[in-house]
């Protein structure tokens, strides 16, 4: 039975599908983790354990979420603010657009599908979720992810799920959110989450303080324009 390991997987490293690894068909009682068909209540399990243990737990919405198209969309993306309040320091990046961003991107900002990487390397995120990402685009961020990073993909998607992802969740529709969040609460019961462990608190406290910093001096390196204005031509001036 083929599996799904953690990256760094290389430079370019075959995809899931060439792996013989595929979703469960639609109605299964089951969801991928890993290459492996386990049970959907198992998979939210394992879920909600890697979001409250790794390191720097972050959701990653797309443009189907942000951008709240329609009733459904922003009811959803109502729970999935629900869901990351249950996980203490869990951050939020948003995919709000596909297009290349160049020349610097502002990982802190933005997750882009053209250097995932960056992202995930510079603030030190060891589990991710991707939500409201089209399918297309998901497919290769999560394959550049595993490429070049330690982090555990997840994939929340309202339609077949992705095999990239290390643990995928399809047909995800408000209910199985609901179920997510209360998986989370669940193992809240018995886990101490990785923001509250003692490595945790130092590393949260240590990047506030440096964001802080970088606004200040970022705020002082501001040059105002205070040269006099001059008029343009008028297209009306006879």
């Amino acid at each position: 039975m083929p599996k799904l390991e953690i990256g760094p997987a290389g430079f370019l490293p075959p995809s899931a599908a060439s792996l013989g690894i595929f979703q469960p068909e639609k109605g299964s009682p089951n969801q991928l983790v890993e290459g492996e068909h386990v049970p959907e209540d198992k998979a939210m399990e394992i879920c909600a354990h890697k979001l409250l243990t790794l390191r720097n737990p972050t959701l990653f919405p797309g443009p189907m979420l942000v951008w709240g198209w329609n009733e459904e969309t922003r009811h959803k993306a109502k729970l999935a603010l629900e869901l990351v309040k249950e996980v203490p320091g869990m951050n939020i990046i948003p995919m709000p657009d596909y297009r290349p961003i160049y020349p610097k991107i502002d990982p802190e900002a933005v997750i882009n599908p053209c250097h995932p990487n960056l992202t995930i390397q510079h603030n030190k995120i060891e589990v991710c979720a991707f939500i409201g990402v089209h399918c297309h685009f998901a497919n290769i961020t999560l394959k550049m992810i595993r490429a070049n990073t330690n982090c555990y993909t997840m994939a929340w998607c309202a339609y077949d799920g992705h095999e990239d992802a290390l643990l995928s969740i399809r047909d995800l529709d408000s209910d199985k959110l609901l179920k997510i969040t209360a998986a989370i609460k669940k193992a809240r019961e018995t886990i101490t989450p990785w923001a509250l462990t003692p490595e945790g608190k130092e590393e949260i406290e240590k990047t506030a303080a440096l964001k802080l910093k970088n606004a200040i001096a970022e705020k002082n390196d501001t040059t105002l324009f205070m040269e006099e204005l001059h008029e343009g031509l008028d297209e009306n001036e006879e």
